[in-house]
């Protein structure tokens, strides 16, 4: 008798084992044929997204094709009903929870790539993406609490309980993300601006994170703020209204120059210099002011021409100086030292 019941247990273990191998191979099949099919079409599209979709569903879809074949296996399986129902609910949790993921991350790709391909003036940062998948995640639990029979309405009024001494207790962890959320929808600071802090330190702002904002200095170190500071401080942007900056370059001529001449040539060279310094503008062109006033020693002017962006001043400045050096050797023209005149009294002797 119990020969028979263990030869019978052992053909429905390879029932079972058959029905998954099967089922598992046929959805594996199915999925090769639908990848294949949607990658071709995706090569004939001009769009990026349909290639983000295929690269997030290409592994978990893997996962997705096993759990059909556990799915039909313990459906034509001989397990007490209790046990295919607890195991259906398993199945159907993994599978949630793993949907949920590929649409939080896929929907976050698609959201910036669609920023970035339409040029709308929203900035992609950390703090963005975190919202999305936030509010994408959020949906999918709620969908797996309905899946296994639980009551929304308990755990909002438990969430409302617990929320409020999680905002008491994370009170600085909350200021940082409002104040975070405050700069992204102010954008007064937007990533890839030139900005200069109070501190005196400046950079390219990195990233705007739901906690700290990272700011790339020249040097090629990373300065990161709390939102909340950051939003308390004066920040001074080169990148508002818009990018293109002046720069002025103070230069100062001997007395026995000649005003015009040395307009003529700093204009000339700041013109010619736009078309081989990178960063440098010949529009709007170049202006030379005189300082009001005579110097100690010297005719002091200001050139100011127009560079692409802040960040371009150290490499314009540099070059442009070096021209204009040559040019002023080349004409002539005097850079003076400064002078001082001395003047001595001699007092007679009394008689």
């Amino acid at each position: 008798m119990d020969g028979i019941v263990s030869k019978a247990l052992m053909n429905h273990a390879m029932i079972s084992l058959a029905v998954f191998i099967g089922g598992t191979a046929l959805a594996l099949i199915l999925r090769k044929i639908l990848l294949g099919v949607l990658q071709k079409w995706a090569k004939k599209t001009q769009t990026a997204a349909d290639d983000l979709l295929l690269a997030a569903v290409r592994i978990p879809s893997i996962y997705w094709c096993i759990a059909i074949g556990l799915y039909l296996t313990l459906g034509t399986s001989e397990l007490p009903a209790p046990y295919v129902a607890y195991s259906f609910k398993a199945i159907h949790v993994l599978v949630i929870l793993s949907v949920t993921l590929v649409v939080a991350n896929v929907s976050a790709n698609l959201l910036n790539y669609a920023i970035q391909r339409s040029q709308i003036p929203i900035p992609i940062t950390g703090l963005s993406r975190t919202l999305i998948q936030v509010v994408v995640l959020t949906i999918g639990v709620l969908i797996l609490l309905d899946t296994l029979g639980i009551s929304i309405t308990p755990v909002i009024t438990a969430l409302g309980v617990g929320g409020l001494a999680v905002a008491l207790a994370l009170q600085d962890t909350l200021s940082n993300f409002f104040a975070g959320l405050h700069i992204l929808v102010e954008r007064s600071i937007r990533v890839g601006d030139f900005v200069r802090l109070e501190s005196g330190q400046e950079g390219h702002v990195a990233d705007i994170s739901w906690r700290t904002t990272r700011i790339l200095m020249r040097p090629n170190t990373m300065v990161i703020i709390p939102n909340n500071k950051l939003a308390q401080s004066v920040v001074t942007n080169y990148s508002l209204p818009e990018r293109r900056t002046a720069l002025q370059i103070p230069i100062s001529v001997g007395y026995g120059s000649d005003p015009d001449q040395v307009e003529n040539v700093l204009v000339e060279e700041a013109i010619q210099g736009a078309q081989e310094i990178p960063g440098l503008l010949a529009h709007p062109v170049p202006l030379v002011r005189l300082i009001p006033g005579l110097g100690e020693s010297s005719l002091n002017f200001t050139l100011i021409c127009q560079i692409k962006g802040y960040d371009d001043q150290p490499l314009v400045q540099h070059e442009l100086t070096k021209r204009i050096l040559k040019r002023f050797r080349k004409e002539g023209i005097e850079i003076p030292f400064p002078i001082r005149t001395v003047y001595l009294k001699s007092e007679k002797p009394e008689d």
